[in-house]
């Protein structure tokens, strides 16, 4: 199963230091500077062919009294327009990194531009942000970040599925989409994974991850079939397979996910 890291230098990383700066008090004493990593994934939508996300700057929240950058500081980056659809099935790439001062991280602020599009169909549109709300906020807490030595992982999932919409405000978008962010924070060690195979390609199925209101999206990858759903919180799922093309959906009940595990399925084979 792909673990690639598409390695792309932006300074969102920073916003990992201060995370584990503010679990570091639970695992040690030591209240010195930090090294982090964060990285970008997406929850998958199988309506567009690509999405792209105008990403321009990232805040974090810090509340320490000893502090005296308590409040919202800035983080440097490097501003870019990213194909978020290119990360799935347990792709992702590296945002951010850095190394920041010893304080309690509280949320992250995403501030996106205005060059987002989507394409659909080999067609691009321009994607209004709804109501102009170019923030994007997300609490952190000790619950959804990794720490390693003096390192601290977290991962960003910009929900594609659920940020994109039809509008029909008539405000001047023809293409009638809008763009809600909504991001979510994980961490590796305190969620798990479910990966498989599905075929034949021609298939072309769509995949949900279901446990109660809690529902993941795959893609399986158009050369070998192969899925990966990650971010999951501990529990019993159901896979729901969704065939095109012809082919006859199934579903397969009782996967049990685990905090920190891959959870490895025989091939499915679909049939028509």
């Amino acid at each position: 199963m792909k673990n690639t890291h598409l390695r792309i230098a932006i300074a969102l990383f920073g916003v990992s230091a201060i995370t584990f700066i503010a679990c570091k008090k639970e695992n040690s004493s030591s209240a010195g500077p930090a090294k982090a990593s964060i990285f970008l994934t997406d929850h998958q939508t199988p309506i567009f062919d690509s999405v792209f996300i105008d990403i321009q700057k990232l805040e974090v929240k810090l509340e320490d009294s000893n502090s005296t950058n308590e409040g919202w500081i800035d983080l440097a980056i490097h501003p870019g327009v990213y194909n978020i659809l290119r990360f799935r099935n347990g792709l992702d790439t590296l945002f951010a990194s850095g190394t920041l001062p010893s304080n309690h991280l509280r949320k992250i602020r995403m501030t996106l531009g205005t060059q987002n599009s989507v394409v659909k169909n080999g067609q691009s549109f321009p994607l209004k942000i709804k109501d102009n709300d170019k923030q994007v906020v997300a609490n952190l807490s000790d619950s959804n970040f990794d720490i390693t030595g003096n390192q601290v992982f977290f991962w960003i999932d910009f929900d594609a599925g659920n940020s994109i919409f039809n509008d029909n405000s008539g405000q001047g978008n023809n293409n009638g989409y809008a763009l809600k962010p909504h991001i979510k924070i994980f961490t590796n060690q305190k969620s798990g994974r479910i990966e498989g195979r599905v075929l034949p390609l021609a298939s072309d199925p769509i995949i949900k991850a279901v446990n109660g209101s809690d529902t993941a999206t795959a893609i399986p990858d158009d050369h070998d079939g192969e899925f990966k759903i990650v971010g999951l919180n501990a529990g019993t799922y159901s896979l729901i397979i969704d065939g095109q093309n012809g082919y006859l959906d199934t579903t397969i009940s009782n996967i049990v996910v685990r905090k920190g595990e891959d959870t490895h399925l025989p091939l499915i084979i679909l049939h028509q």
